[in-house]
């Protein structure tokens, strides 16, 4: 099972990442722990990351393509991988074309971006324990303080209403246009290109899990 599980942020991908790769037996590959591994043992792209991470600058698209490669070949992935974060652009995923990187599936989860801004910016958190609640899903006892010391509860910054939409926006103009890219070439070479299913990411975790594992077997 080879896939890409694409989403926006707070859709819930890295919940239902852990089940699929549980449920099929294969790892899960986000970008930042391919580089960070990569860097840990400093192969020669490693090197070349970190010094364009040092330098403050994004790392190109041929290092990371590279590193996926190099990643891929491992003996974990013989199974298949799964793909969280990435491709993040176009040219990413043309350049994964153009590596012959072969997919099963790309699964979009799909949550409504109110949605997602209610479901992040209602967090609050316990910064001692990382207890976490929810004003609305999942209230505290007393409104702002901790059930179990009565400690107040904080807001992250990347749970603020403007962070969060700033995020969906980077999303919408960077990686939603990678739907209609498998979308359309799984349309025009159904042979050659990964099957494209969305599933609704509204609903309990075990409500979307299901929906995630059935979508992977047609």
């Amino acid at each position: 099972m080879r896939l890409i599980l694409l989403g926006a942020p707070g859709a819930g991908k890295g919940t239902q990442a852990a089940f699929i790769c549980q449920k099929y037996g294969i790892p899960q590959i986000s970008t930042g722990d391919m580089l960070r591994a990569a860097v840990k043992a400093g192969t020669p792209l490693g090197l070349q990351a970190k010094a364009v991470m040092d330098s403050g600058a994004l790392v190109s698209d041929d290092i990371i393509i590279g590193l996926v490669k190099e990643r891929i070949a491992q003996p974990d992935c013989a199974n298949g991988f799964l793909f969280d974060g990435f491709p993040r652009t176009i040219p990413q995923a043309d350049a994964m074309k153009a590596a012959g990187v072969k997919l099963d599936y790309v699964l979009e989860i799909d949550v409504p971006f109110d949605a997602i801004i209610e479901r992040m910016s209602g967090r609050r958190s316990h910064p001692a324990s990382g207890r976490t609640y929810h004003v609305k899903f999942n209230p505290p006892k007393a409104e702002g303080l901790d059930d179990v010391t009565g400690e107040p509860l904080i807001q992250r910054d990347d749970d603020k209403e403007d962070t969060v939409k700033k995020r969906l926006e980077v999303y919408s103009a960077q990686t939603r246009p990678l739907v209609d890219y498998y979308s359309t070439w799984a349309a025009a070479e159904p042979a050659a290109a990964p099957r494209y299913r969305a599933i609704s990411g509204l609903g309990t975790v075990d409500e979307i899990t299901a929906r995630a594992l059935q979508a992977l077997a047609g």
